[in-house]
């Protein structure tokens, strides 16, 4: 009996081995498709149409603090880049430490003042696209030795 029972179980073994030969296995990143942020916020528990596939974003590691991605397209800076920005164009004399607080706010708001935009004190795609020019110091000119 209980060489009847190894034999069976030998087997179904070597069976289920054969069976799965064949099989190819796809790589993860064909199986999953990605979804955009938006598709998430629009979906329920009812929805059963899949999102339209989207380009596949980098991987991004949480030491990096990757932008938020809005809707538009518009590309959302960091706090520490606004700092960086608002430093380089001569409107915020605190420590740059990505802290979004009282006096970057005020910073950002005479920002936008000087510069005709909304004064709202936050950091759109309008404000943005003056402000970012300022990310990078300028470059000085080499010095005569």
């Amino acid at each position: 009996m209980t060489k009847k029972l190894g034999f069976i179980i030998l087997v179904t073994v070597a069976a289920f081995a054969l069976a799965s030969c064949g099989r190819r296995e796809q790589p993860l990143e064909e199986m999953q498709e990605p979804v955009a942020m938006e598709a998430l916020t629009s979906m329920n528990a009812s929805s059963a149409v899949a999102p339209a596939p989207q380009e596949a974003k980098p991987v991004v590691t949480p030491a990096e603090e990757p932008a938020t991605v809005t809707a538009a397209g518009f590309v959302k800076p960091t706090g520490e880049e606004i700092q960086t920005a608002l430093k380089n164009s001569g409107f915020y004399s605190g420590a740059i430490d990505g802290k979004v607080g009282p006096m970057t706010k005020k910073a950002i708001e005479e920002f936008q003042k000087a510069n005709n935009l909304k004064v709202d004190g936050k950091v759109g795609p309008q404000t943005w696209a003056i402000l970012s020019t300022h990310v990078n110091p300028p470059a000085e000119g080499k010095k005569k030795r």
